[in-house]
């Protein structure tokens, strides 16, 4: 007899639904010709395209939205501290009124205030984050607005944009040699569950797609 007890569950109301999401650190090209960064955990990829959401008002998404190109760069669970220092922080000056209202300040140098280091890219005009243990150059395809006005300047808008990757820059450990794999072991991205930053954890298995 099959003896498995249902859990209980409850019906909840989160804040956010931040279920477990690589926290990805998106440089572009300000208008200037400097760099900004923006962190973000609202990704996620299907064969050569990645698809982000952005919240309304920030630097990241105009310059995205002006240049058409950016490097997303994958943090590393080691870089928890460095991805902290940069998230109260904005590209945007004078900040929109929803990030003063939150506590954000102004940041004209995230690579100094973060302790990151810039590489050049292969094809975009922005540069790579040279920590990040995967750092992947992609153009925009195409963009979604909740509103043409909420992008701009509004907390409850937001932009959901779809990326083609053009290169991805691996480092050379985590990579299984003489092949074009991450190596899963090696491989510890950083994650954001539910506002919090974890790693990853042991091995569970894998797929019956794996190819290593």
């Amino acid at each position: 007899m099959d003896m498995y007890r249902t859990p209980d569950t409850l019906v909840i109301h989160p804040s956010i639904l931040y279920f477990g999401t690589p926290v990805v650190l998106i440089t572009t090209r300000n208008v200037d010709g400097s760099t900004n960064i923006t962190p973000m955990s609202s990704a996620w990829a299907l064969a050569d395209r990645v698809v982000i959401g952005l919240s309304g008002g920030g630097q990241g998404l105009a310059n995205l939205l002006r240049e058409g190109e950016c490097v997303l760069n994958l943090a590393g669970e080691d870089m928890h501290e460095a991805v902290e220092r940069l998230a109260p922080t904005s590209g945007r000056n004078p900040l929109p009124a929803w990030k003063r209202e939150h506590g954000y300040r102004h940041e004209a140098d995230k690579f100094a205030l973060a302790g990151l280091h810039a590489q050049p890219s292969l094809t975009v005009a922005a540069p790579r984050i040279a920590e990040c243990p995967l750092q992947l150059e992609a153009v925009l395809v195409q963009s979604t607005f909740r509103s043409l006005e909420a992008w701009r300047d509004d907390a409850d808008g937001f932009s959901i944009l779809e990326l083609e990757v053009l290169h991805v820059h691996a480092h050379a450990d985590i990579v299984v040699p003489a092949t074009q794999h991450i190596d899963p072991v090696r491989y510890a991205p950083l994650f954001y569950l539910f506002r919090h930053y974890v790693g990853r954890g042991a091995a569970l298995g894998k797929t019956f797609k794996a190819q290593v």
